[in-house]
This record gives C-alpha cells, structure tokens and sequence, in this order.
C-alpha cells in the first residue's frame, strides 16, 4: 500500500507540473477511502513567461500605418546618446501581411548610395528575423526568415537596398521572398551622408504572408519567433559601433531560441473558478503600501528640449523619480523625440491573501492635463521583469518591456476638479500572472501616438496627501479556489 501511495502522489505531482495552470489545493482520494493532500504548487500561466513578446493587433483594414498607426503595439530597446542608438517598434497585422515599423534615435544617418547584399548591415540598416515554429532552435531552419533593409534618402526602398534569406537547417541562403520595405529620416540636412547633425530614421516593413507560404494567423495562434537588429554607422570610413538587439543585445541571430516572440492578438484572461472573496485596493501610502514610480524622457520637468549637447548626453540619463506629476507621450515625427516619455510603476502584491483566485484587475491613473492640443492616445501597460530603484531610474537604464498586456484609448481632459479623470486598464492577466509567480506587478506604460503634442498629464504615487486618491490605484478582485 504505501509504494502505491507514492506512486500515486508522484503521478499527480506530475500530471500538475505539466498542466499549465496551477495554483489551487488539491486532494487525491485512494481507492482504500484515504486522502492525500497535495500543497499548493503555483507558478507562471505558461512555460515560456521569461521570453519577451509582442502581441500584435488585428486590424481589418488595408493599410495599417496610414489607418491604425496610433494604435499599433509597441516596444522599445536601446538607448541614446551620441553614438547609442534607440528604437521604438510598432506592431500589428490584418489578413494579408504583417507590418512592423522601426522608428530609430540616431544622430549621424549613413546609407550606401550603391549598395550590395554584401554590405547592408555596414551602413544604418535594420535586420528583421521570424520563424514560423517559434522562438525554438539552435539554427536557422526552413522556417527562419530574415529581411534586411538599409536606410535611403526616403521612400519605398529599391531592391537593391534589401536582402533576404531562409534557413537550410545550418545558417542563411539568400532567396527572393517578396516585402516591402519604406525608409523615412529627419535630419538638419537636405540629404544623409554627412556631418551635420540629425534625429533618426524610420524602417516601414510589410512582409506578405504569401511570402511566407501561410494565411493570416488566426487571433491566439501558435506565436512565431520575432528579432530585431538595428546596425549603425556614423561616418564615412564605417567606424565599429555595436548592433542593438531586442529581445537583447545578447541573442544570436543565427539561433531562433535566444528571438523573442510574437503572439497574434492582444493577450485575454479567464479566471478559473472560485466562490466568495474580496477586493483589495492597492495605492502609495494606503494600508502601508509603497508604491514606487517613475517617468523617464521628456516627462514635464524635461519636455521637448532644444539643446543638442542636452538631447544626446544628457537627456537620457536623467532621473525624475519624485515628480507629483507625470507625461506619458510619443509620435510619429522621429525629430521630435526628446518629447517622448514612458511611465513606470511597481504595486507590491503582498497583499493579497494567499491561495485566492484572481478574478479581475484594473489599472487607475488619474488624468488631469495635455502637452498641448493634440488628440486620442493609445495608452499600451507592458510587464516588466526586473526590478528598479525609484531614484537612479533612467530612459536608458530602465528596463525593458516584458510583454504589453493593456491598451486604453485616453482622450483630451478639459477643466476638471481634483483628482481630475480617472483612466482604466484592465491589467487581470499580469496580476494574475505575477501573483502565481509570487512576485510585485511591474508594470510600464507608453503611447503609440501619431500627432504632436499628444502627451498625457497624470498624477504620481508622490502626489501630495490632499491628493491621495488621485495616486495610481490597483484594484484587485479574488476570490476562493
């Protein structure tokens, strides 16, 4: 009888570790009428949540940047400075091909006025990679695509400033896959390839997927591996500057299991079932809860300035940890960077009563002014993995977005009384995610806008005490297993 229990204990311990959902209590009744009670396992929803990944949109229009750009995913790797480069990335799709955009922070732009396949990666270019299996494998196989497209002097790219390839199962083979690849750039200058000083360039990519030999991928499909590789050049003789890379400056391009991923459609949340419960709410100062947030870039102590030696030496290292207010802004106009600011913000999760099911979670942010007359932004919440400290929190320090999880359309606040608008985001799927993990919710936010003076002014965790319920709000809602 007891090598039977054992038996019996260790087959279900099994059959838990490879469910991919946990969390519960369980009990095992014997065929002899004893039970055995197995503890509370809990863990991620799946196997892979270290990876980094895009969802990506599903719009049902033709032509996703010209109709859907505010609203497009987004991410971000890099950092600025003189020789640095930073990238912001947008993704979405619709039923025939897959856009990503590159819009890329740098200050000396180069191309090749007679490029090559040979040489694309020497001059300021993008490296796109995917595979159609995922983010598995320690070689390119046939399901591995990689897309090159180096900067122009603007406008649809000749066909000589691209490349492409797909695995043989051992590395690369050049092989024409059709896509389109669009190059736009602000600068000081009339033309690149020069000395005067610039801002950036962008990379348009629409890649077919009957390049690829597949229909759209239906919303919550089989996610495929995803990298990005941004090469620079500053001057004429091609100086050596180090690629950046998302997931991570240390992927290898040519093994898709160190890619990240990208899943197709928003990710949703289910909560398993459960009886009775609460809600708790979790804010800066309240019930002793520490709250720790940050805007980092062209946040309202630092928007939109002028000063060259300022935007590249200085602009990116500076820390506004203590502000009782914050901007959350982009655009589509690289030049005007400098205004771009991100918002992060930690809610510890301690607590939370152990064992309990989340049934729901929402984001408020109290939103009281604009950077100007602009329009709607898309607000997207994106996961963090890592910790950060409040005071030393930095645009180019900060860590890097984990998976988007929310979206919310913000409009304009007009005059309001205190605490102004409150804005939601439904964040159950990352409280969900970072309560089986037994970590705080990391949490950053940043806009997809298009038009200028976009940015949203909203109250800090360091709000004064008069304004204690217009301080960022985590609402979390459980209930018993």
């Amino acid at each position: 009888m007891e090598s039977s229990k054992r038996f019996l204990f260790l087959s279900v311990i099994l059959a838990l570790i490879a469910s991919p959902v946990m969390g519960r209590a369980f009990a095992v009744e014997e065929a002899a009428g004893g039970t055995i009670f197995l503890p509370l396992v809990a863990r991620n929803y799946d196997a892979v949540a270290s990876l980094r990944r895009i969802h990506a949109p599903f719009f049902n229009v033709a032509d996703i940047t010209g109709q859907k750009f505010s609203e497009m995913a987004i991410f971000w790797f890099g950092r600025v400075s003189p020789t640095d480069n930073y990238t912001d990335v947008r993704v979405a799709y619709n039923t025939s091909e897959l856009v990503i955009y590159t819009a890329t922070f740098d200050r000396w732009l180069w191309y090749d006025t007679t490029p090559s396949a040979s040489d694309l990666t020497q001059w300021d270019s993008v490296s796109l990679y995917l595979d159609l299996a995922g983010a598995v494998g320690s070689a390119p196989s046939p399901s591995s695509y990689r897309f090159i497209a180096q900067l122009s002097n603007g406008g649809t790219l000749p066909a000589a400033s691209k490349a492409t390839y797909r695995g043989n199962s051992s590395g690369w083979n050049a092989q024409t896959i059709a896509f389109t690849a669009v190059a736009g750039w602000r600068g000081d200058s009339l033309n690149n390839n020069n000395d005067s000083g610039d801002r950036g360039w962008a990379m348009t990519f629409r890649i077919p997927f009957s390049s690829l030999g597949v229909s759209a991928p239906p919303q919550g499909a089989t996610p495929w591996g995803l990298a990005l590789v941004v090469h620079d050049r500053d001057d004429p003789g091609g100086t050596p500057i180090p690629d950046q890379a998302w997931p991570g400056n240390s992927i290898d391009a040519n093994s898709p299991s160190t890619w990240g991923q990208l899943h197709w459609g928003l990710p949703t949340y289910t909560a398993p079932p459960s009886t009775g419960g609460g809600t708790t709410t979790i804010r800066h100062k309240l019930n002793g809860a520490v709250v720790p947030d940050a805007a980092v870039g062209g946040t309202l102590e630092n928007q939109c300035p002028g000063d060259e030696n300022h935007i590249w030496n200085q602009w990116g290292n500076l820390n506004y940890g203590y502000g009782t207010g914050i901007n959350i802004q982009n655009q589509s106009d690289i030049a005007d960077w400098p205004c771009f600011s991100k918002y992060y913000v930690t809610f510890p999760l301690s607590g939370l009563p152990a064992g309990k099911v989340i049934r729901s979670a929402t984001l408020t942010l109290h939103h009281w002014g604009n950077s100007g007359p602009g329009t709607t932004s898309y607000i997207h919440v994106s996961t963090v993995a890592s910790d950060w400290s409040e005071n030393t929190l930095t645009w180019n320090n900060a860590p890097l977005a984990l998976e988007n999880v929310a979206v919310a359309a913000v409009p304009m606040v007009g005059a309001c009384n205190w605490p102004c608008v409150p804005r939601t985001w439904d964040v159950s799927y990352a409280v969900a995610r970072a309560y089986a993990a037994g970590q705080p919710l990391r949490l950053a936010l940043y806009s997809s806008d298009s038009g200028y003076h976009s940015g949203k002014y909203f109250s800090t965790s360091d709000a004064e005490d008069w304004n204690a319920v217009g301080r960022p709000t985590l609402t979390v809602n459980w209930g018993n297993p």
